[in-house]
């Protein structure tokens, strides 16, 4: 979402507790526990070995020449973004140094050289710590399992110990596979930097309510990446489908998408590919059927404690937000149709479409959307009113001073919510529309904290 998106990585979280409150995650993951549950008892039976040996005739070509691939898509990738140029590792991560690149470029050249592969995962590592200089800790944790994931297969693909030299494919595997699931958090942490793209692209949500689709999604992708250190059968379906929801996106979000996606469905097609029935970490968890939803809760609780601690740590409890004059650039996609690969199709990384805002001088977490043509603008803020003023009223009018005015105080704030919404879709003032991203931010915030104080209060919580 980062890379389409304007965000600030410092900004509160959404409290857990408003995910674990919601009913559609929960769907989603008992959806995605019968389809586990379902594979593995299958894989326990003969069918399941005859699948598995099926998908291994289709991808013999492949297998046989499996390093030869992912050395070649390593290589490919860094003479990618050698050619983009002024990133770091990936579209959001820019730099003005010209001479990053072609360490970039001496990477790729390495990657085809047992003698110099361990130079190239030198390479990658040094590019993650040199990002360090310009970005938060919290924000490089995004890209670091899958840095050291790279580098790790890079190293142990060079080892002449066979010990070593096994394990090669599995440090991709959990590479990629922590990067989803720490990244997917964000869908729940930060829901808000997706509305964009979905005021941009309503089709992303398959026709369902953009509250409904927006943590199921998060579910799908945590729960899939997760699925990636599983049993055989588990870990070469979740890759499937994963690289078929990373391939289906290509299309609509172009170059900046392939170009940062491609190593990451390379390794997809590896895991597709990787005959091997091997399971090194937990195995006797992994092989019952019991071990799938426990494994998958007890992900999800060293997750979260990760994601949100961790971000208490580095900002504190109420998060930190630069100043506008301090801000760093938050986006790459232009959200103009004009212009549908970002601002690198006029003018370089970075480079704002012409008539529309800077991204760099935004310094909210919230969505920021392209403009709709102005319509009936009066009739949506007064339905913003009417929407606001019987729910304010009967909650003043409750008996209990303190529970009238959080009933009466959350309405108010949804129709401040929805007031800025309302701007984002029509106004085209770039400070009007930076405060109106603010105001969706901190009034969100609030209205969760609300709304927990009145179940701590065992009072209903208004729909």
């Amino acid at each position: 979402m980062k890379w389409f998106a304007p965000y600030i990585v410092g900004a509160p979280p959404a409290p857990i507790s408003r995910t674990l409150a919601d009913p559609w995650f929960w769907a989603a993951i008992v959806l995605v526990l019968v389809f586990f549950v379902a594979t593995r008892a299958i894989e326990r039976t003969s069918s399941g070995e005859v699948i598995l040996k099926g998908m291994d005739r289709i991808s013999d070509p492949l297998w046989n020449r499996l390093d030869d691939f992912v050395r070649v898509v390593i290589g490919a990738f860094f003479v990618a973004i050698f050619a983009v140029g002024g990133v770091y590792l990936t579209p959001d991560l820019k730099t003005p140094a010209e001479w990053v690149s072609w360490i970039q470029l001496l990477i790729a050249l390495g990657v085809f050289s047992k003698k110099t592969m361990p130079l190239s995962a030198a390479g990658i590592i040094f590019l993650w710590v040199l990002a360090l200089r310009d970005y938060d800790f919290f924000h490089l944790l995004d890209y670091l399992a899958l840095g050291v994931g790279v580098a790790a297969y890079l190293v142990l693909a060079s080892s002449s110990k066979p010990e070593w030299h096994k394990h090669r494919f599995e440090a991709l595997r959990w590479g990629v596979a922590i990067a989803l699931m720490w990244s997917s958090l964000e869908k729940f942490a930060y829901p808000d930097w997706f509305y964009p793209l979905v005021v941009e692209k309503p089709f992303l949500t398959f026709g369902m309510p953009r509250d409904v689709f927006i943590p199921m999604a998060g579910v799908a992708e945590f729960t899939m990446g997760f699925g990636l250190i599983w049993t055989p059968l588990v870990r070469r379906l979740s890759a499937i489908a994963l690289f078929l929801i990373m391939g289906t996106a290509v299309y609509p979000f172009g170059r900046v998408d392939l170009i940062g996606h491609a190593l990451i469905m390379a390794i997809f097609v590896a895991i597709v590919a990787d005959h091997t029935r091997e399971v090194h970490f937990l195995p006797a968890i992994k092989r019952s059927l019991a071990g799938v939803p426990a494994g998958l809760m007890a992900a999800l609780v060293v997750f979260v404690s990760g994601y949100w601690g961790l971000h208490m740590t580095f900002y504190g409890i109420e998060g930190r937000v630069a100043p506008a004059a301090a801000a760093t650039e938050m986006a790459t996609h232009s959200h103009s149709p004009e212009h549908p690969h970002g601002p690198q199709a006029i003018g370089g990384m970075g480079a704002p479409p012409k008539g529309q805002p800077d991204l760099k001088d935004v310094a909210s977490g919230a969505a920021m959307p392209y403009p709709e043509p102005a319509g009936d603008v009066r009739a949506a803020y007064e339905a913003t009113m009417a929407k606001m003023h019987q729910p304010m009223m009967e909650g003043m009018a409750n008996p209990d001073p303190d529970v009238a005015f959080v009933l009466g105080m959350l309405p108010h704030h949804q129709g401040a919510v929805d007031m800025a919404e309302v701007q984002l879709r029509y106004g085209t003032d770039p400070a009007n529309r930076e405060l109106a991203a603010a105001i969706i931010r901190h009034q969100q915030v609030e209205i969760d904290r609300m709304k927990a104080w009145l179940l701590q209060r065992g009072v209903a919580v208004p729909e």
